[in-house]
């Protein structure tokens, strides 16, 4: 009783002395320590990748292109499988220039191949380095696109055959150019283009000889109708453009070059598209007798008398 007496005497001693020992009880004395908590494990490498697809996941096309660099690729060659008759070979295989050459070496070269008479066939060639110098541009239409070579003539024929058109077309007859001029270059190439193909003697069947084709003198031009139908085929016979020529054409210094019925003689097949100029005179001579050039000129081929 007497330390409890004591104690009231002092309040202030005993209430901080009861704080005190509350403060022990309840853990108001201070702030607990704190568990130190370890880091948060690392994720692994993958988890970090997560959203990232795996290289060989992707298409092969969405692949990024390689570091290194690559070849360029390589330029294309003009496709040889397109040439056409049109573009024969420049440079024909030796073998068959060869072959053409010795054939060749065996025909006989015209002495006057400007003559507007000059007879070339199968027997008779012009020199190998004749080129007409008065070629021209006929203005007729023709089935050729405009800038091509063999739209030309010589002039006095190309200005007969602008006189044969207009008269044509007066009396209801529409014509066209096929092909004209032909240089011996092109008619050279052509020739050795089929002789590789299927030989000298064939190719002789079905394509002149080069310096034996008409079309080199610029006095040869092949026609058909405006529309083009039966363009130098045997069906042109039957059509109206090739009975106005039949009747018509060496009014104006044309001829039928290969008649029918005159095969032996000329050499080719019955042509009815195919004119030669040779002037007024001559060509109304053999209209009226039926006759072909080389009848007219006295030169028919041997072979042809048998």
């Amino acid at each position: 009783m007497k330390r409890f007496a004591n104690c009231t005497n002092h309040p202030i001693i005993l209430v901080t002395a009861a704080l005190l020992a509350l403060s022990g009880c309840s853990g108001l004395a201070g702030p607990a320590p704190q568990e130190k908590t370890a880091p948060p494990a690392t994720a692994p490498e993958q988890t970090k990748q997560k959203s990232v697809k795996p290289e060989e996941s992707k298409p092969a096309d969405q692949q990024p292109a390689p570091s290194a660099k690559t070849a360029p690729p390589a330029e294309a060659k003009p496709d040889e499988a397109k040439q056409t008759e049109a573009q024969p070979p420049k440079k024909p295989p030796a073998k068959a220039a060869a072959d053409t050459e010795a054939m060749l070496a065996d025909i006989e070269v015209v002495a006057e191949p400007a003559s507007m008479a000059v007879l070339v066939n199968k027997q008779r060639k012009l020199p190998e380095n004749y080129t007409p110098t008065d070629l021209v541009f006929p203005n007729v239409p023709y089935l050729l696109p405009k800038k091509s070579e063999k739209r030309k003539l010589r002039k006095e024929a190309a200005a007969a055959l602008e006189a044969l058109f207009a008269a044509a077309k007066a009396d209801g007859v529409s014509l066209a150019g096929v092909s004209a001029y032909r240089s011996h270059t092109y008619q050279k190439a052509l020739f050795n283009r089929y002789v590789q193909k299927d030989g000298v003697e064939k190719a002789r069947t079905y394509s002149a000889v080069p310096g034996t084709s008409e079309h080199e003198t610029g006095l040869a031009i092949d026609v058909s109708g405006i529309d083009g139908k039966c363009a130098a085929t045997s069906c042109f016979a039957d059509t109206k453009e090739a009975k106005w020529l039949a009747e018509h054409a060496q009014e104006y210094g044309f001829i039928i070059r290969y008649p029918e019925g005159k095969e032996a003689i000329t050499g080719y097949m019955y042509e009815p598209w195919h004119l030669r100029y040779v002037g007024t005179e001559i060509a109304k001579e053999i209209k009226a007798q039926g006759i072909t050039l080389e009848e007219y000129l006295g030169v028919v081929p041997a072979s042809a008398s048998e």
